[in-house]
């Protein structure tokens, strides 16, 4: 990983397609009050995927983004269309698929985005209403403002600029989708692609799901780390028993699960499981101090791990305890807990299958339970980690692209999150370049109270789209 640029052009490219800079520049500028409004309008509809929350929010907000992407007027067809769950007889969420046919050789190219969202968490963690879009500053708060209805928004701010810049005289190919359930793990993605290959199938996918470096710089991710989670059950005993009566004598749940999740860490808090590997980058400079500011790491508490700081973000593994099933403080008894579960997030380094670190995590579990503690491990599920190949022509041109919008050059970037549907994308469409780009920014929170998107971030995110636009509409010999 580096933040070197190319800047080279491929010979088969229009060099003179930059000439319509200018007019997509005036058409972006002039449309984004509207921009900001439609965003706006889409954060106000609570489209939570998870299963607990109302769908027919998240039906609406397909609608929503539907309307918007058939005002377009550049799309052949639009639909709202669902696809069913692998092992089940239920169907996805809804999303939405707008294509339109590639003419006089042009490439086409596949944009995606999410328009569902987490859930709010406590409302009174946030400092507005978590669905109401608020703007303080430069940044427009709300749930969905950067995750993900950014992406779309950006996705049909740039489609309305090329419309604009060239009155509608359009060769390029174009895919849209717009899923319904990536906060909700994908599940229906695999279907979709399935299901749709030829309406999805593409010479670049745009993935607009990630960050920039800063509010000043743009980047493409060209790394992001796979995932294995799962639910790990520890028991003991057959029943609660009397603390006072035999404790000392019995190894409760608790206490093996203490143990055995202690075996997970070295001493610097770096993951201590055989057979999970690291990749080996490079990484731009990143101190302990942004480090502690993007994450409000307490007063003399160290960060954890080795190497550089990026590298221990981007290209090792880590391993969370995200849950806990387990008495309750309140509900405390003097008893020894016979059974105790937790919820293991794992994030796996590029270059590792997923399968593979799975394996190696569940030996080391079994191989270290303490007092022969019995292990159950169920609820697996796995996300493949991703490396971009940046010696691609649309990497090229999407490097030109950020640095003529943002007046400097992007940066490459890894991300210590995972994107498992990349590799659905890899699968279904090997010949397909994809691009990880997308409207975020370190504060923007994505996922956590106080969500934000910093205004002047999406308005050079969405040039750098419509430029993008603009090069590959003038391109041949892809």
């Amino acid at each position: 990983m580096t933040d070197t640029v190319q800047t080279g052009s491929d010979n088969n490219h229009d060099e003179g397609s930059g000439a319509l800079n200018p007019a997509l520049q005036t058409a972006v500028e002039t449309g984004l009050p509207r921009t900001i409004a439609d965003l706006c309008a889409l954060v106000r509809i609570p489209s939570v995927s998870w299963a607990a929350f109302d769908p027919a929010e998240v039906s609406a907000s397909a609608d929503a983004v539907a309307a918007l992407v058939r005002e377009i007027g550049v799309f052949d067809s639009v639909q709202v269309t669902r696809a069913g769950i692998p092992g089940t007889d239920e169907s996805g969420q809804p999303a939405v698929l707008a294509t339109r046919a590639a003419k006089n050789g042009r490439p086409t190219v596949l944009l995606y985005a999410h328009h569902d969202v987490q859930p709010p968490g406590q409302d009174e963690h946030w400092e507005s209403p978590p669905f109401e879009p608020t703007l303080r500053g430069d940044r427009l708060y709300g749930r969905g403002a950067a995750d993900d209805k950014a992406g779309v928004m950006a996705h049909v701010a740039a489609l309305r600029a090329l419309v604009a810049a060239t009155a509608g005289d359009i060769d390029l190919g174009l895919a849209l989708f717009i899923e319904g359930e990536e906060e909700f793990g994908s599940r229906s993605f695999a279907t979709f692609l399935t299901d749709n290959r030829e309406a999805l199938r593409a010479d670049a996918i745009v993935v607009a799901d990630s960050n920039n470096w800063d509010i000043n710089t743009p980047a493409i991710t060209i790394a992001l780390r796979g995932n294995v989670t799962f639910r790990l059950t520890v028991s003991t005993l057959a029943h609660a028993s009397h603390s006072g009566m035999f404790g000392g004598a019995v190894p409760d749940a608790m206490m093996a699960t203490i143990l055995l999740l202690g075996t997970l860490y070295a001493p610097d808090g770096s993951v201590a499981v055989d057979g999970l590997t690291s990749h080996n980058a490079g990484t731009p400079a990143y101190g302990e101090d942004a480090l502690r500011q993007e994450t409000g790491l307490l007063d003399g508490v160290s960060p954890i791990g080795n190497g550089s700081i990026l590298s221990r973000i981007w290209s090792q593994p880590a391993l969370t305890v995200t849950g806990i099933d387990a008495p309750s403080v309140a509900n405390a008894s003097n008893t020894l807990t016979p059974s105790v579960s937790v919820q293991i997030s794992v994030r796996i380094a590029p270059g590792q299958s997923a399968r593979e670190a799975a394996a190696a995590i569940e030996t080391h579990l079994r191989s270290h339970a303490p007092f022969g503690a019995h292990l159950d491990i169920d609820d697996l599920d796995t996300g493949e980690p991703f490396l971009v190949d940046t010696g691609g022509w649309a990497v090229a041109e999407t490097r030109l692209a950020m640095t003529e919008a943002w007046g400097v050059a992007p940066v490459d970037i890894g991300v210590g999150g995972s994107i498992p549907f990349i590799a659905d994308l890899v699968r279904e469409f090997p010949q397909a370049q994809i691009l990880v780009t997308g409207v975020e920014d370190p504060d923007s929170r994505a996922h956590s109270p106080n969500e934000s998107l910093h205004l002047g971030v999406f308005k050079r995110a969405i040039l750098s789209e419509a430029f993008l636009l603009g090069r590959l509409n003038a391109r041949t010999g892809h």
